[in-house]
């Protein structure tokens, strides 16, 4: 090569080296600025639900290698809680920015002095209607003309308001009934969603998942829920396989591991997440496993349906997003909600979601995009 066509060369590279560091440059700044306020929009967000475990015992990168990764790699938030113990109204939380009184796991159809046998707490003073005329995320996504979904592993069929429900590739009997458990699906306890004519194609099995998944056609916003042997709850009882025994958390933690590892990397296969458009994958926990009652931002400890449910996971996974990122602002599902809100356009804000007063903000630095 000619000396002239060295230079030529070496100033190319120059050049190019050069429009990569202002690239970098404006993409962090860009980066910076959401960081301060909203976050940007998104077309997509998935939510994928874990149950009881603590922060540490996940994070420690050794019980449950996939989803220590994946935080390391994208986005954790360092000190996000739970709302209550134990889990049914940590998912209405999430949904309705309001745990709604809500402090036991009896089903959405229970109501005061219900004399319904699993309606456990019924007769005790404070117990309140566990179904609720309060508006939630759907319905928002819904005023936008945006979709939504619930995907329930092993929901008996479409729409089903059943309380739980088998695993039809394991048979039933037992324990193994409990596999589908309506406590944890959130969606059930809104009025609204119970008698939506759409609720069959809203709340929907992990087949319809799958198909969902194969065919592209993707809802703006969804929940995935495993069943309970693969969301680390684990169940008791004979029948019970070793690495769903609820006596064996770190068997627990391994098998639902493995399972957000392979939800997450379906996830990554589609369309969507290879496209030009902003794509969220959020793995989060409903409360903690050691019935610790630490919390944040608009809890009331004095409230028994409200006072904190625990330091959790919550790890944010993007298509565009940051890569690395760790924030330290306490957050919990009032935050993820208020999020949402902000990354789908909705200008309300839902129950605690808008109590900015008492620390509730968005996880803008976990969802921030550089600008193209």
């Amino acid at each position: 090569m000619s000396r002239s066509g060295r230079g030529a060369g070496r100033t190319g590279l120059w050049r190019a080296i050069v429009l990569g560091a202002a690239l970098q440059a404006a993409g962090g700044a860009a980066l910076a600025a959401q960081a301060a306020g909203s976050p940007p929009r998104y077309s997509h967000v998935f939510v994928i639900v874990e149950e009881n475990k603590d922060f540490e015992l996940i994070m420690n990168g050794q019980a449950a290698p996939n989803i220590a990764r994946l935080g390391r790699t994208y986005g954790v938030a360092e000190n996000f809680f739970g709302e209550v113990h134990p889990s049914e109204a940590n998912y209405v939380a999430m949904l309705g920015g309001d745990t709604l009184g809500i402090h036991d796991d009896d089903p959405f159809y229970c109501k005061p002095l219900d004399a319904d046998r699993l309606c456990a707490g019924a007769k005790q003073p404070g117990y309140v209607d566990h179904t609720t005329d309060a508006r939630h995320l759907g319905d928002q996504l819904n005023a936008k003309g945006l979709s939504w979904k619930a995907y329930l592993e092993n929901l008996p069929e479409p729409g089903s308001l059943a309380i739980n429900g088998p695993d039809p590739k394991v048979g039933a009997g037992g324990p193994l009934n409990l596999m589908y458990a309506s406590k944890h699906t959130g969606f059930v306890n809104f009025h609204d969603v119970q008698t939506d004519p759409l609720r069959a194609e809203r709340l929907v099995g992990f087949d319809q998942l799958d198909a969902d998944l194969k065919s592209g056609r993707l809802p703006n916003f969804a929940l995935i829920v495993p069943n309970q042997c693969n969301e680390m709850h684990g169940l008791y009882g004979t029948g019970v396989p070793a690495d769903c025994d609820i006596t064996k958390p770190l068997l627990t933690i391994q098998r639902g591991d493995r399972v957000a590892g392979d939800l997450v990397s379906r996830l990554m296969a589609t369309r969507a997440w290879r496209s030009r458009q902003n794509m969220a994958i959020v793995i989060t926990f409903d409360e903690s496993g050691s019935g610790g009652r630490q919390g944040c931002c608009a809890v009331t400890p004095a409230a028994p349906s409200n006072f904190g449910g625990g330091h959790i996971v919550t790890v944010v996974i993007t298509n565009h997003g940051p890569r690395g990122a760790s924030d330290s602002t306490p957050f919990n599902h009032y935050s993820l909600l208020r999020t949402f809100e902000d990354v789908f356009g909705v200008a309300e804000h839902l129950g605690h979601a808008a109590d900015t007063d008492k620390g509730v903000v968005s996880m803008t630095s976990l969802f921030a995009v550089p600008s193209r």
